[in-house]
């Protein structure tokens, strides 16, 4: 019989409904059981695509025996981080205070009032290599429970003050020499052979790589630039980046971007696509383009739903095994490709012996030229490929996420004067005021047709900054109203009197503790976000108190950024803009073609309000409304240029301003 797990929205947690085991969600009735019985709590935390934590549901929680002690002594409840992102990050604290490290699955045991007193991530079914089963750690934590409660009470304590730690804000804002100090930091971590930072397990930290891309012109940031380009192009031949259909995995188990760790996640595809793209406008690389485009062709095509809205990712495993739905034999590769095979197999890295467990991951190991041949090839491989069958999907839709691709998408709609890019950007918006948005309260995710929990701040950020990008890029003024509103939420239902921005809203679930995430990897925190959404608010209104309010998110985090940049990238991002912040409202009928000169580089630092009329209600519109003309306004915190309807002078004013 299914457990309680079969009425989740979560696809993870319907992963889990037919375990043995007695799972509860996160909920009031797990801890008044926990309370009730006297028993401690097993928590248990991962995410549909994640590998690991696919081996040990098989090894352990698809095991009677296994599950029959689980029930008998613990009360086990199921998390999906990705719905629950709070819950996530408060006990992964706790896993790294105790260990030193993190990951997923997550396995934490609590006492009935939530505090936690032990932690690790994956344990095996059996002894190995020096760390004990996961039959051993629960018995040994079942006694220690039943004969040494005032140890463990201790012990939860502790551990609750030290995920209780706060990080104290910056004495001043962080100015140019922090910035300048965690170029120098991030430069050092850089890995001149194969692009990226640090060794394996290597990840391509979007937001560190977007603080390069806005920095790369400065005289203080000489090898930005070559940082960022080598970067982008080994991944683009690596085998992160799949050859065929596009899009990009997680991350590599190699420092050589060759073997991936084969689950694609929404996140990453809408951040390197929007890198991709920048990137190749600003050094006037076409290949960085066709990787944009075949990106985002990949989450339209794999990952959308009909309505609009984006999925949440696919997963690493088919039929039980790890990559297989993308690995090549020498074998097969010829039987598909017959005449075509030598060239290609020369072309995408093949050969008998293979590069990954006797198989091959497809990568780009020459400077080859794609041709005729190559792309018939592509299309034969890829039609071969589409019969085997299919990683796993997680359906549910994340707000956040989905603000994040609708960035990107507006942004490549404008930049590369593409329609059906701005199609897809507007149905996004559309999907997620239709379905995400209800009675003006912003919800994280989405699935067939039941909203679940309330959104956390990264979402009400992610998603504002997305609607503003839309705004800028369509000229239509009901995005600007829904992005202004949700960051007029940001103030109202996250802020920390101290500065910056909670994770949770002021009227959310009460947990050991108010999580306040600042780290910006694998993507933007919801702070760093939070300051963005706020200054660009700030530049379209004029209001003070929201340019102070997103200077003082930043500064919040200004310790971070001086001791550990690599982990606050889009922090430094933001703050980077912050100093050099303009808006451009662009009016009047042609107010598409006067604003090209904007989109040829990228220019975060700006923000756009474009209308054919001007009438809509915003400050940089005011007393701006079209007579027929159409005139560009280029300004600094509403201090203003002559206004110009020539696209040639536009763009010497946004050269001259930086």
């Amino acid at each position: 019989m299914p457990n309680r797990l079969a009425e989740s929205t979560s696809p993870y947690l319907l992963q889990h409904q037919d375990n043995p085991v007695d799972w509860y969600e996160w909920s009031e009735e797990a801890f008044i059981e926990a309370e009730a019985t006297r028993r401690p709590i097993l928590l248990s935390v991962g995410y549909s695509a994640c590998h690991w934590c696919h081996v040990m549901a098989h090894e352990s929680f698809e095991d009677v025996e296994t599950a029959t002690y689980m029930n008998e002594h613990f009360i086990n409840i199921k998390v999906d981080r990705e719905e629950r992102p709070d819950v996530d990050s408060i006990y992964m604290e706790a896993v790294q205070a105790m260990t030193g490290r993190g990951g997923w699955p997550m396995t934490v045991w609590l006492t009935p009032d939530r505090k936690p007193f032990y932690a690790g991530t994956y344990f095996p079914n059996t002894e190995r290599h020096g760390i004990p089963s996961f039959r051993q750690v629960m018995e040994s934590i079942s006694d220690a429970w039943q004969n040494r409660t005032d140890e463990v009470i201790a012990q939860a304590d502790q551990l609750t003050g030290d995920v209780n730690q706060k990080l104290p804000a910056a004495g001043d804002a962080p100015g140019s020499e922090v910035l300048e100090a965690a170029y120098d930091r991030i430069a050092a971590e850089f890995d001149p052979s194969f692009g990226g930072f640090g060794a394996a397990p290597k990840f391509p930290q979007q937001p560190v790589l977007e603080y390069l891309l806005r920095i790369h012109r400065e005289e203080w940031a000489p090898r930005a630039a070559d940082m960022l380009r080598s970067t982008l192009l080994a991944m683009a031949d690596g085998g992160i980046h799949d050859q065929l259909a596009g899009g990009f995995a997680r991350y590599s188990v190699d420092a050589r971007w060759l073997v991936p760790h084969f689950e694609k996640m929404l996140y990453d595809n809408a951040q390197l696509a929007r890198l991709y793209l920048w990137g190749g406008l600003e050094f006037d690389e076409p290949r960085f383009i066709e990787v944009a485009r075949s990106t985002f062709d990949y989450m339209v095509g794999d990952l959308r739903h009909p309505d609009g809205g984006f999925f949440s990712a696919e997963d690493a495993d088919s039929e039980g095994v790890e990559g297989k739905f993308y690995m090549w034999t020498r074998d097969e590769f010829d039987a598909v490709l017959d005449n075509d095979a030598d060239a290609a197999a020369t072309f995408f890295g093949v050969t008998v012996g293979g590069n990954f467990e006797g198989t091959n991951v497809l990568h780009r190991p020459t400077d080859a030229g794609w041709d005729a041949t190559i792309e018939s090839a592509r299309s034969r491989l890829l039609h071969h490929r589409a019969a085997r069958v299919r990683p796993g999907l997680d359906d549910k839709i994340v707000a956040s996420w989905n603000g994040l691709a609708l960035r990107a998408f507006a942004e490549a709609g404008a930049a590369l004067h593409d329609d059906g890019y701005l199609d897809v950007a507007r149905s996004c918006a559309r999907f997620i005021g239709e379905h995400l948005i209800v009675d003006g309260t912003l919800m994280r995710s989405w699935r067939e047709g039941r909203a679940a929990v309330r959104g956390f701040l990264e979402d009400y950020a992610a998603v504002a900054v997305g609607m503003f990008a839309l705004f800028a890029a369509s000229g239509e003024f009901e995005w600007y109203e829904i992005g202004r509103d949700l960051t007029l939420s940001i103030g109202d239902r996250f802020a920390d009197p101290n500065g910056g921005f909670f994770d949770t809203s002021s009227d959310a679930e009460r947990l050991i503790k108010r999580p306040k995430s600042q780290a910006d990897n694998p993507l933007p925190s919801g702070n760093g976000l939070g300051a963005e959404a706020t200054l660009m608010l700030a530049g379209y209104t004029g209001d003070d108190n929201l340019y102070r309010s997103g200077l003082e998110a930043l500064r919040s985090a200004g310790l971070l950024m001086e001791r550990y940049p690599s982990m606050v990238g889009h922090h430094l991002s933001v703050l980077f803009s912050s100093s050099r912040m303009r808006e451009l409202a662009v009016v009047g009928p042609a107010w598409a073609e006067l604003s090209l000169p904007y989109w040829e580089r990228f220019r975060p630092e700006i923000v756009v309000a474009a209308s054919s009329t001007g009438e809509e209600p915003l400050a940089l519109f005011s007393d701006r409304a079209s007579n027929g003309d159409t005139l560009a306004h280029l300004c600094e915190r509403q201090v203003c240029n002559l206004p110009t309807g020539d696209p040639a002078a536009l763009s010497a004013q946004l050269a001259a301003s930086g």
